[in-house]
C-alpha cells in the first residue's frame, strides 16, 4: 500500500528546492538563582514577515529553535516572570549558545476571557515522556484543548473523540466510556496526566486542560493495550497565578450545570487549585437522566529552587439511567421514536463513584530531571439495566432481558523517569529511563434479571416497550463472581537522536511483566498467567524545512488474554498468547504558519494472535485469526488566519478481519469503522466581541457488530454556535446541536442496542470571571 506514496514522495523531494541551511539558537532559560525555567516560551518574529517560530523550553529550561537566515527579534517569556526580548541576526549553517535569565515578574491579579483562545498546540510530553514539539513526535496524534472544548461545550470523552480522526465512540452499554482506535474497541485505553485509568466509567471534563488521542500502538510509553491507540486526559494544574471562573449551562431536556475554576498563589513557595461541578440533566431519551458532581483540589510546592511537589485528589460521583438503545429490525435500526426506552427506566441506572490521590515529585540536578509520579484510584461500580432484543418477525413483539453488574477496583501505579540531555561530538541526545510498576485488584459480580422472579426473557409489544414488570435481580448458575489480581513491572529506555536540525531518530524499548491471578468465588478456581512483553519503537524524522516535517515509525503493543479488563479468565485462555499489535505509520506534520499546525498519516495496523476455532477440532482454540486495518488520517488544528479559528479532520479506513476468528470470517468488516469520517468546526471572530461558529461531522455507513448483518445508515450533522463578550470577565454562548435535525444512529453496542442521535438540541452558557 506504501508504494504510491513513496513514489509521490520521491517526486515531491526531487522537485523541492535545497533550503538554506538554517541557523541553530539554542541555550537554557534561568531565574535569577540560575535554576532552569521549564515550559518557558521562546518566540522568534522575522523583521520582515509575519510568520513567527515558537518552542518551549524542557525540563531543564533548555531549548533549541532551528531559524532561517535572517533578522529576528527573540522574546522569552514564563509564568511568574518578566519578558526578555534580544535581536538575533541569524547566518546559514551557523549556530550559537546563548542563555537567558528571567527576572520574577510582580505580582498581578488579572483575568481575561477570550473568545477565540487557541485549538493548536506546540508540544506535547505523552507522545514521548519528555516535552517535544508535536511535528518532532513520529505519530498521528489530535490535541483538543481547553478552548475548543469550552467553544463547544464538550462535556464527555464521547464529544471530544468526534473531532479525532480515526477515532469512533462505541457505545459501550451506555454505561461506561468507549472507543475504537484504528479498528480496535477498548474500554481501558484511557489514562490521566500518562498514569493509567482503565476502569469503566463515565469521565467529566471539568478539571481538563486538554485531551489527546495517540493513535497506534503505544506500549512503549503507556505499557500493555493500547493497540489502536490511547486517549490521555491532562488536567489543570495548580499556578502560581490568580484565576477564578465559574460557568452556567442550561438548556434543552432539562440540562442544568454548573463548574468553577479558583486557583491563587498563597505565597512564592506554594499554590492552590479548586476545580467542582455540579450537573442535573435530563435527555431526549423518555426517562433517561444523569445527576453527577466532582470536584478536584490540587496543590503545588516549590519545595526548594530545583524541586516541586504536586499533590491533588479527585472525586466523582455520577448516577444516570442506564439506556441501551433501541432494537433493530430486518438489518437496520427500528423504526421507532428515538425517544422509545426499552424496559423500566425507573429500575434502571448506573452508579460510579471514583477517589483518586495523586502526587507528583520533579526535581533537576545539573543535566539530569528526575520525574515521579504516583496514582493511588479506589473505583466503586454498578450499573442495573434492560436490554432490548430481537423482534419478532410480524414486528408485534421485542424480547427484553435484563441484569445487573457490580465491580470494585483498586489501582497503585508508580512511575519513575530520568531524562538527561548530552552531545556526543554534534549529535545531541535526549535519554529517558524508566521505571514503572503497578498493582490491581478488582473484585466482580453479576446477577440477572428474572421478570415476576420466574423468566429471563420478557416479550414486550414492538410499540411501546416501554414496561412496569417486576423484575428480581439475582445470581444465575453462569453470572461471574470472582477476585482478580494483577501485578506489572515495566522498564524502559528511549533516546531522542537529534544527528542535525534535519534529521533525528526517535528509538525505545519496553519490557512488561503482566502477571494476573484470577479467582472464581463460585467454584473456589484458581487461575493465573504470567506474560513478558518486549515493545519497541522505531521512529525517523527528516524536517526539509525547520516548520515541517516526515517521519516513519514502527511500533508494537500487546493485550493479554484476560482482555483490557482482565474480568474473565478460563482454563482455555489460561492457556493462551497476548494478542499483538504492529503498527506501520509513514506521515507528515506542517506549520504553514504561526498557530496552525496540518498533519497526514498513512498507516497498517495489524492484530494477529486473535482466536480462532481449530478446523480440525471445534472445541479446540487457536490462535490464527488476525484483523488488518489500513487507513489514512488528516487532522488540522490552529488559526487559519487572526480572527479564523479551525478544528477537524478526515480519515479513510479499511478495518477487516484477515484470518477467521471464533466471532467471524475471513473479510468481514470491523464494526463501527466507517469507510470515511469527516469533522470540522470553523470558529469567526466576526466582531470584536462577537464570534460564530459551524461545525460539521459527518460518517458513512457502519456495521453495529462482527455478523455484518445490521447497518447504521451514514449521516451528516451540522452544529452551530455563537459567543458574546459582554465585558471583560462576562461571556455568553449559545450552541444549537444538530441544526439541521437530522435523524441518525450515532453508535451501537450489539445488533439489538443501538444509540439514536439527538435531534436539535440549544444549550446556553455565561462564564463569569472575577
Amino acid at each position: 500500500m506504501f508504494s504510491p506514496l513513496f513514489v509521490s514522495l520521491a517526486a515531491l523531494l526531487a522537485l523541492t528546492p535545497v533550503p538554506d541551511k538554517p541557523f541553530a539558537l539554542r541555550g537554557r532559560v534561568l531565574d535569577p538563582t540560575q535554576a532552569p525555567v521549564s515550559d518557558a516560551r521562546l518566540t522568534a518574529v522575522p523583521t520582515e514577515q509575519p510568520a513567527a517560530r515558537s518552542v518551549r523550553t524542557d525540563l531543564n529550561g533548555e531549548f533549541s529553535l532551528n531559524l532561517a537566515p535572517g533578522d529576528y527579534t527573540v522574546t522569552v517569556s514564563a509564568s511568574g516572570f518578566m519578558a526578555a526580548s534580544v535581536s538575533l541576526h541569524a547566518i546559514s549553517g551557523e549556530q550559537e549558545a546563548r542563555d537567558f535569565v528571567l527576572k520574577l515578574a510582580p505580582r498581578v491579579e488579572t483575568v481575561t476571557v477570550r473568545g477565540n483562545a487557541g485549538y493548536q498546540l506546540d508540544e506535547i510530553t505523552s507522545g514521548t515522556r519528555t516535552p517535544t514539539p508535536l511535528r518532532d513526535v513520529p505519530q498521528s496524534i489530535t490535541v483538543v484543548t481547553r478552548a475548543q472544548i469550552r467553544d463547544q461545550l464538550m462535556l464527555s470523552i464521547g464529544d471530544v473523540m468526534r473531532y479525532a480522526p480515526g477515532v469512533q465512540v462505541h457505545q459501550g452499554e451506555n454505561n461506561r466510556d468507549q472507543v475504537i482506535i484504528r479498528g480496535n474497541s477498548s474500554s481501558a485505553d484511557f489514562f490521566v496526566n500518562g498514569v493509567r485509568d482503565d476502569m469503566q466509567y463515565y469521565r467529566d471534563l471539568y478539571n481538563v486542560d486538554r485531551v489527546e488521542a495517540l493513535r497506534g500502538p503505544n506500549a512503549m510509553m503507556f505499557g500493555r493495550g493500547g493497540g489502536g491507540g490511547v486517549v490521555n486526559r491532562v488536567t489543570k494544574e495548580a499556578r502560581f497565578q490568580s484565576i477564578h471562573n465559574v460557568t452556567l449551562q442550561g438548556g434543552a431536556h432539562g440540562h442544568r450545570r454548573i463548574a468553577g475554576d479558583w486557583t491563587e498563589a498563597l505565597a512564592d513557595k506554594a499554590a492552590v487549585r479548586l476545580n467542582a461541578m455540579y450537573e442535573d440533566s435530563g435527555s431526549f431519551r423518555k426517562g433517561v437522566t444523569l445527576e453527577r458532581y466532582a470536584f478536584n483540589p490540587m496543590l503545588t510546592l516549590a519545595a526548594s529552587e530545583r524541586t516541586s511537589i504536586a499533590l491533588g485528589y479527585e472525586r466523582l460521583h455520577d448516577t444516570r439511567v442506564a439506556d441501551r438503545g433501541i432494537t433493530s429490525f430486518q438489518g437496520r435500526p427500528a423504526e421507532v421514536d428515538v425517544s422509545t426506552f426499552y424496559g423500566n427506566p425507573a429500575d434502571s441506572h448506573v452508579r460510579a463513584l471514583v477517589n483518586v490521590g495523586t502526587a507528583a515529585i520533579e526535581h533537576t540536578a545539573g543535566g539530569l530531571s528526575l520525574r515521579n509520579r504516583t496514582m493511588f484510584g479506589a473505583y466503586d461500580r454498578s450499573y442495573q439495566n434492560y436490554v432490548p432484543g430481537a423482534v419478532t418477525t410480524d414486528r408485534a413483539r421485542v424480547a427484553l432481558t435484563a441484569y445487573g453488574n457490580q465491580t470494585s477496583r483498586q489501582n497503585v501505579f508508580n512511575q519513575s523517569d530520568l531524562i538527561c540531555t548530552l552531545n556526543t561530538g554534534a549529535i545531541r541526545h535526549t535519554l529517558l529511563a524508566g521505571v514503572e510498576i503497578g498493582r490491581q485488584i478488582t473484585d466482580n459480580f453479576r446477577k440477572t434479571g428474572f421478570f415476576n422472579d420466574t423468566a429471563a426473557t420478557f416479550s414486550a409489544p414492538y410499540e411501546n416497550p416501554t414496561i412496569s414488570t417486576p423484575v428480581t435481580f439475582r445470581p444465575s448458575a453462569t453470572d461471574a463472581d470472582n477476585h482478580v489480581e494483577t501485578r506489572v513491572a515495566a522498564v524502559y529506555a528511549q533516546d531522542q537522536v537529534e544527528f542535525s536540525p534535519a534529521l533525528r531518530l526517535v528509538g525505545g524499548l519496553r519490557f512488561d511483566r503482566f502477571d494476573l491471578e484470577y479467582h472464581n468465588n463460585r467454584n473456589g478456581e484458581t487461575l493465573g498467567r504470567v506474560d513478558d512483553l518486549l515493545s519497541p519503537r522505531v521512529g525517523l524524522v527528516w524536517k526539509p524545512v525547520p516548520t515541517a516535517s516526515l517521519y516513519g515509525s514502527y511500533t508494537v503493543s500487546y493485550l493479554p488474554s484476560s482482555g483490557d479488563q482482565f474480568s474473565a479468565l478460563t482454563t482455555v485462555t489460561e492457556q493462551v498468547k497476548p494478542e499483538k499489535f504492529n503498527n506501520y505509520e509513514v506521515g507528515g506534520k506542517w506549520e504553514p504558519h504561526a498557530g496552525l499546525a496540518l498533519n497526514a498519516a498513512l498507516y497498517r495496523l495489524d492484530r494477529t494472535n486473535t482466536r480462532s476455532s481449530d478446523p480440525n477440532d471445534a472445541t479446540r482454540i487457536v490462535q490464527t485469526g488476525s484483523q488488518r486495518t489500513t487507513g489514512l488520517e488528516i487532522g488540522i488544528a490552529g488559526h487559519l488566519t487572526s480572527g479564523w479559528q479551525i478544528a477537524g479532520g478526515y480519515s479513510q479506513q479499511n478495518a477487516r478481519v484477515t484470518r477467521a476468528t471464533t466471532a467471524a470470517r475471513a473479510g468481514a468488516k470491523v464494526p463501527q469503522v466507517p469507510g470515511h469520517a469527516l469533522s470540522l468546526w470553523n470558529n469567526w471572530q466576526a466582531f470584536r466581541r462577537l464570534g460564530t461558529a459551524v461545525g460539521i461531522i459527518h460518517r458513512g455507513d457502519v456495521f453495529a457488530t462482527i455478523d455484518n448483518t445490521v447497518k447504521l445508515p451514514g449521516y451528516t450533522r451540522v452544529d452551530l454556535a455563537a459567543f458574546y463578550t459582554v465585558s471583560a470577565g462576562i461571556r455568553v454562548q449559545a450552541n444549537l446541536e444538530n441544526a439541521l435535525g437530522t435523524k441518525y444512529w450515532s453508535n451501537a453496542d450489539s445488533n439489538t442496542n443501538i444509540s439514536p442521535g439527538s435531534g436539535r438540541a440549544l444549550r446556553m452558557a455565561i462564564t463569569a470571571a472575577f
